[in-house]
C-alpha cells in the first residue's frame, strides 16, 4: 500500500512547528550573534529556551531518554517545517552534528556513557563533536584515519589531528575516531572513543573560515597531543569504528536533506513574493516566462526532492538500512535543493545577493551541503558500485 497521507495529529505540530520558528526564531536572523561562524552559545542558549518552553526541544529523542521517539517519516516532517529557519534546528536541537552524535550514542552507548555524555545533549545543556576528518585524506574515505591511539593495558594515548570538525570550539561531549594500534589487549582498527572536550590533550588550534554559518562553532582544526583516557572510554567495541560510523550517517544524510528542504521553500516563498510585486516592462517578473518557469523548475523540484526523503525513511521506518536509498536522496537533494535556491538568487536579482533578504545566506549555506555527510561524487560513486555489482 502507498500512502503519502501526513496524519492530522502530525500535520498540526508540522504547522505549530513552523510557527514557532516564524514568530520566535526568524527574529534572531539578524541578531549579531549569529558570527560568521555560526551562531554563538550564548545565542544557542536562548533560542534552545524558546524551543523547551514550546515543548519543542529535541523532540527526537528516544521516549525513555525524555523525547517523543518519532519516526524517520515523522522527523523528515517537523524538521522541515524546522528548518525554515536556518536557526529553526539549532533552537529544536536538532541540528548537526548534535542530531546525528544523539542518534548514534543512544544506539550504541553504556548506561553510564548515556548519563555522563548523551542526556545533557539531549537536554540542551551542551553540544557534541564527531572528530574524524582529517587533513590528510580521512572524511570521505576513512580507511585513511591516521589519528592514531596505543593502548597499554590501562590507558589510551591518542595522537593526531583533524579538521573540518564542527561545534569544536565549546563543545563537551567529544565523539573521537581514531586507529587503535596493534596490541596484546584489545582488537585493533578504527575505534571511537568518548570524552569531555576540557580533558588535557585536546588543543583548538583554529577555527576555520568557511563559507557556511549554519552550525555553532564554526568548523574546527583540532590537535590531540597526548590525549590519555581511561579503558571505559571507548564507545562501543574497538576497531569497529567504521561500522558505527555507518550507522550513524546514513539518517544523518537524510535529516540534513530535511532540514535543507525547508530553507529551499523558505527561498522559493521570498522569490515568489517578490515576483508578484517586482515589475519590469509593463508587468511584474512573474508575469514574464523566464521568471515563471524558474518558480515552476522549483515548486517541481521541491516537491520531488520531499517525496525522495520520505520514500527513503519509509524504508528505515521499515527495518531497512536504506545505505543505498539515502546515498541517493543525499546526491539528489543536496544538488536540487542547490538549483533551487540558485535559482531564487535569479529571481530576486540584485537583492538575491545582499542580504536584504535570507536568501543570500541560504544559498552560502546550500552550497556546503552538497559537502556534508559525503560529496555527491562519493554517493554517485557508491550507487555506481552496486549497480555493477547488481
Amino acid at each position: 500500500m502507498i500512502d503519502f497521507t501526513i496524519p492530522a495529529e502530525l500535520a498540526a505540530e508540522r504547522d505549530r512547528v513552523r510557527q514557532f520558528v516564524i514568530d520566535k526564531i526568524v527574529p534572531f536572523e539578524r541578531d549579531p550573534r549569529l558570527t560568521a561562524h555560526g551562531p554563538n552559545d550564548e545565542l544557542r542558549q536562548e533560542l534552545v529556551e524558546l524551543a523547551r518552553a514550546e515543548n519543542l526541544l529535541t523532540v527526537q529523542a528516544p521516549k525513555e531518554l525524555g523525547g517523543r521517539g518519532l519516526t524517520h517519516v515523522e522527523q523528515a516532517v517537523l524538521y522541515e517545517a524546522s528548518g525554515w529557519s536556518t536557526l529553526g534546528p539549532v533552537a529544536m536541537n536538532c541540528a548537526a552534528p548534535d542530531e546525528g552524535n544523539m542518534f548514534l550514542l543512544s544506539k550504541i552507548a553504556n548506561p553510564e556513557q548515556t548519563k555522563q555524555y548523551l542526556q545533557p545533549v539531549i537536554d540542551g545543556h551542551q553540544r557534541s563533536v564527531f572528530a574524524m576528518t582529517e587533513p590528510g585524506g580521512a572524511g570521505s574515505d576513512p580507511n585513511q584515519l591516521a589519528t592514531e591511539a596505543v593502548f597499554d593495558g590501562e590507558n589510551f594515548t591518542i595522537n593526531g589531528r583533524k579538521w573540518l570538525i564542527t561545534g569544536a570550539d565549546g563543545a563537551k561531549t567529544w565523539i573521537i575516531m581514531a586507529r587503535l594500534a596493534a596490541n596484546p589487549h584489545l582488537p585493533e582498527g578504527p575505534t571511537l572513543f568518548l570524552c569531555d572536550g576540557d580533558a588535557e590533550g585536546i588543543v583548538i588550534e583554529r577555527i576555520m573560515n568557511t563559507m557556511d554559518r549554519n552550525y555553532v562553532g564554526g568548523h574546527a582544526v583540532v590537535n590531540f597531543e597526548n590525549l590519555v583516557l581511561p579503558r571505559e572510554s571507548v564507545l562501543g567495541e574497538t576497531g569497529q569504528a567504521l561500522r558505527y560510523a555507518q550507522l550513524r550517517l546514513a539518517p544523518a544524510r537524510l535529516t540534513h536533506c530535511m532540514r535543507w528542504l525547508g530553507a529551499a521553500e523558505r527561498a522559493q516563498a521570498i522569490a515568489v513574493d517578490y515576483a508578484k510585486t517586482r515589475t519590469a516592462f509593463g508587468k511584474t517578473i512573474g508575469e514574464h516566462q523566464g521568471v515563471s518557469f524558474m518558480l515552476a523548475d522549483n515548486e517541481i523540484a521541491l516537491h520531488q526532492c520531499r517525496l525522495t526523503i520520505w520514500h527513503a525513511c519509509w524504508l528505515m521506518d521499515q527495518g531497512e538500512k536504506a545505505r543505498h536509498e539515502s546515498s541517493i536522496a543525499k546526491s539528489y537533494v543536496s544538488e536540487e535543493l542547490f538549483k533551487v535556491t540558485d535559482r531564487c538568487v535569479q529571481v530576486l536579482g540584485g537583492i538575491g545577493i545582499s542580504d536584504e533578504t535570507v536568501v543570500e545566506m541560504i544559498f552560502r549555506d546550500m552550497r556546503a551541503f552538497r559537502l556534508y555527510d559525503g560529496p555527491t561524487e562519493v554517493h554517485k560513486y557508491a550507487i555506481g558500485r552496486k549497480l555493477l555489482r547488481g
